[in-house]
């Protein structure tokens, strides 16, 4: 029997060529392709006005308020007015007829206009005035007393209440103004009202006058101008306003 010789040592085998199949490179390219997209959206993303997004955001706030476009007035054309038609026959004219001169009236005196007078508005109210003794009214006070006093009626004599009357002008050398309503001095009667000058007659002429006035102090009547006397006898001025039928 031969003895043969057995080597251990492992005999290796042939290298073989790395080979990639087609699953392999379709494997690779989908990868790039899908990098590739990535990258793309990415850049898009930051960059959304780039030249590479096909659906560029608009720059246009929808909530903004609309913009305001001016539009400039247009001047309307200048109107050029046509050439006119130069005339060139010249119109014969009629012959005219001369009336035959007439006599004129000579007048050596000046005619005169005679105007038609206004009629002056009447007041609403009149009044009468009486001088009386102040001690019909005022018994306790005697010669003491001046003052103004009396009523105010209707066309029908009836009593008119809460008329203002006005007293304006000077006595006794001071300004005076005062106003009283009918009625508050029932002495008087119903419509009565009273108007206290000073505790000694003087005399004055045509230094103060009465005047009804209305709600508005539009005068209801003219100025009723008075006079005072340093008379006892006389020492209270009646003023009694009556309306106009």
């Amino acid at each position: 029997m031969s003895k043969s010789t057995y080597s251990y040592e492992e005999t290796p085998e042939p290298k073989q060529s790395l080979k990639l199949e087609i699953w392999d490179v379709l494997s690779i390219a989908m990868f790039v392709l899908t990098f590739c997209i990535g990258v793309y959206f990415v850049a898009i993303f930051l960059f959304p006005q780039s030249a590479f997004n096909p659906l560029k955001p608009s720059m246009v706030d929808p909530n903004a308020p609309p913009t305001l476009t001016v539009t400039p007035i247009q001047m309307d054309a200048t109107w050029t007015p046509l050439p006119s038609q130069a005339v060139t026959d010249t119109p014969t004219l009629l012959p005219t007829y001369t009336l035959a001169p007439s006599a004129t009236p000579l007048s050596l005196i000046t005619p005169t206009i005679t105007l038609t007078p206004t009629a002056t508005p009447k007041a609403p109210f009149s009044a009468t005035i009486t001088y009386i003794d102040s001690t019909i009214i005022h018994q306790e006070e005697g010669c003491k007393w001046q003052g103004i006093g009396g009523t105010v009626v209707d066309a029908n004599n009836a009593d008119m209440l809460r008329i203002t009357v006005r007293l304006v002008g000077v006595y006794n050398g001071k300004s005076k103004e005062a106003l009283m309503v009918s009625s508050i001095a029932p002495a008087y009667g119903k419509s009565g009202y009273e108007f206290f000058l000073g505790d000694v007659p003087i005399a004055s002429k045509g230094e103060l006058y009465l005047q009804l006035l209305d709600q508005s102090t539009l005068p209801l009547s003219d100025k009723i101008y008075i006079d005072t006397f340093n008379d006892c006898s006389k020492n209270l001025v009646l003023v009694r306003f009556k309306k106009n039928p």
